[in-house]
């Protein structure tokens, strides 16, 4: 049993990955002493409504907490809340905090996600420019929308296509920019891609593709535009940057682990640290459903399983980690859910039609399918897992004829 200044388990994030650590801990058996430490003042609470129905106001905050606040206690999960982990001693085994505590540790698991990328062009810190990652972000946002008629949003990922959804609501002007020549270029085919594009312009959204942001203008420190090159400034009274997230690994790169894109584990999830896993948005993982290449997965799928996968091996059932990837994604009344992943795909069949805005993208690899877009279409979702994955190998005018359901051409 771990001392006073010591715990068993140390978990540090308090996001999906690191609440579900310590969950799967207790429902496993583990009675000893267990740590979760997280640098938000909020008990552990589900990020994606941030960008939805949290931001919509449609769900209030105690709706998106993971457990209620009792649940911790009950089973004696320490929380450890509005602290910051500064450093890591791995050959101690000890956690340095900014406060200027510490703590010792059995076996530490990382989970700490990473932060909103930043323009790098002047203005990126002006008021009234904001990411989307906490539930302090969100409320402020919250608390400038009223005096705001304009917001620019800076992506076109999943992030960025929300938040103007929900701007929409409110009835905000919003244009969007996207550097790339379509919206999802990283993570779906041109036909999602061209399908939300459509929509959003529909709603009122001016999403605009292949512009570059130059900078930020200001007057008296609040942001009033976006300059794009060729020297076009777009009002705005809010900006909305999401381009993605940088790893929050600072800690563990200098206590010299494996990093790369992320911190490396290994099929267990260890790094390269004695006693030192890494789970969720920060991990870089051989992917079997990437064809062995090491990727991060920036999903809640990917948190919860890979923290159910360290929290095996803590207790000593080592099973690897070969979980099937998932997503989705809420626009307007749209509800996207992704299976596999589409890196690499070759091919492309659309099941149903875009019209109707009810159908299904596969993606298709040396002829096998490897992953499957569905918006508004459950049942295309659900039969699809079965085909990603066994990498069923499927005539293409089959998979193109959306009345003979996915499961039929298991056996075709």
């Amino acid at each position: 049993m771990a001392g006073r200044d010591t715990r068993d388990v140390i978990i540090v994030g308090a996001g999906h990955g690191g609440a579900q650590a310590a969950i799967a801990l207790r429902q496993l058996g583990f009675a000893r002493s267990v740590a979760v430490i997280g640098n938000e003042p909020e008990f552990p609470y589900e990020r994606p409504p941030l960008t939805k129905e949290y931001f919509a106001g449609d769900k209030a905050f105690d709706r998106i907490l993971i457990r209620p606040p009792a649940f911790w206690a009950e089973r004696k999960i320490e929380m450890l809340l509005s602290t910051e982990v500064t450093a890591v001693d791995a050959t101690a085994k000890r956690l340095s905090f900014a406060n200027g505590g510490s703590l010792g540790y059995g076996a530490l698991i990382w989970a700490t996600g990473g932060t909103p990328r930043k323009l790098t062009c002047s203005g990126h810190d002006l008021k009234g420019v904001h990411a989307v990652r906490t539930r302090a972000d969100v409320l402020q946002m919250m608390d400038e929308l009223p005096a705001v008629t304009q917001v620019v949003v800076i992506g076109g990922g999943y992030i960025g296509l929300e938040a103007a959804a929900v701007l929409t609501k409110f009835e905000k002007k919003v244009v969007l920019l996207e550097a790339l020549e379509r919206v999802l270029a990283r993570v779906a085919g041109a036909e999602l891609s061209r399908f939300y594009e459509a929509e959003h312009r529909a709603h009122g959204v001016d999403l605009r593709t292949s512009v570059q942001v130059e900078c930020i203008e200001e007057k008296d420190g609040c942001v009033t535009g976006v300059r794009l090159a060729g020297g076009e400034v777009v009002p705005a009274d809010m900006v909305i940057v999401g381009i993605g997230i940088i790893p929050a690994v600072e800690p563990l790169i200098a206590a010299g682990v494996q990093c790369g894109n992320g911190v490396v584990v290994d099929e267990l999830c260890r790094t390269s640290l004695p006693d030192v896993y890494a789970i969720g948005d920060c991990a870089a993982h051989s992917n079997g459903f990437a064809d062995g290449a090491t990727i991060r997965l920036e999903s809640v799928q990917n948190a919860n399983d890979q923290a159910i996968t360290v929290a095996k091996a803590i207790t000593g059932n080592l099973v690897p980690y070969k979980a099937t990837p998932w997503f989705w994604s809420n626009q307007y009344d749209l509800k996207l859910q992704t299976v596999g992943l589409s890196i690499g795909f070759d091919r492309t069949v659309v099941r149903g039609d875009t019209a109707a805005r009810s159908f299904s993208v596969v993606y298709l690899k040396n002829g096998r399918v490897i992953a499957l877009d569905c918006v508004n279409s459950m049942k295309d979702y659900v039969q699809g897992r079965k085909l990603v994955d066994t990498r069923a190998e499927i005539d293409p005018e089959l998979l193109a004829d959306a009345t003979r359901p996915l499961k039929d051409l298991i056996a075709a």
